[in-house]
C-alpha cells in the first residue's frame, strides 16, 4: 500500500499543498510546473487580470492544445487504418488477378 504525501507546488506565485503518493510526485509537479508557465504567461501578457480568469484561461489554452494533439493522433490513425484498407484491397485484386 503507497502512502500519501504532501507535496507542496508553487503556481502563480502562490502556494498549494497537494495529497498524492511518492510514485506521481514528479509527474504532479512537472503538471504544476507547466501549469504555471501557461498562467504566468497570460498574466504577463496584461490582457486578463485576476487569479480565477488566468486559470480558466489557462485551462482552455491547455485543453484546447490537448484537444488538438488528440484529433491530430486520431487522424494519423485513420489514415494509416486507411492505407492499410487499401493495401487489403490492393492484395485481393493481385491475387484475384493471378488466380484467374
Amino acid at each position: 500500500m503507497t502512502t500519501a504525501i504532501t507535496v507542496s507546488l508553487n503556481i502563480l506565485d502562490k502556494e498549494y499543498l497537494v495529497s498524492c503518493t511518492e510514485p506521481e510526485r514528479a509527474g504532479l509537479e512537472s503538471s504544476a510546473r507547466f501549469l504555471d508557465e501557461k498562467m504566468q504567461s497570460i498574466k504577463q501578457s496584461g490582457r486578463i487580470v485576476g487569479l480565477d480568469r488566468i486559470a480558466v484561461m489557462a485551462g482552455l489554452n491547455i485543453t484546447h492544445d490537448l484537444l488538438i494533439e488528440d484529433q491530430k493522433k486520431n487522424g494519423a490513425s485513420l489514415g494509416i487504418t486507411d492505407k492499410i484498407n487499401a493495401l487489403h484491397n490492393k492484395l485481393d485484386f493481385a491475387i484475384n488477378a493471378f488466380g484467374k
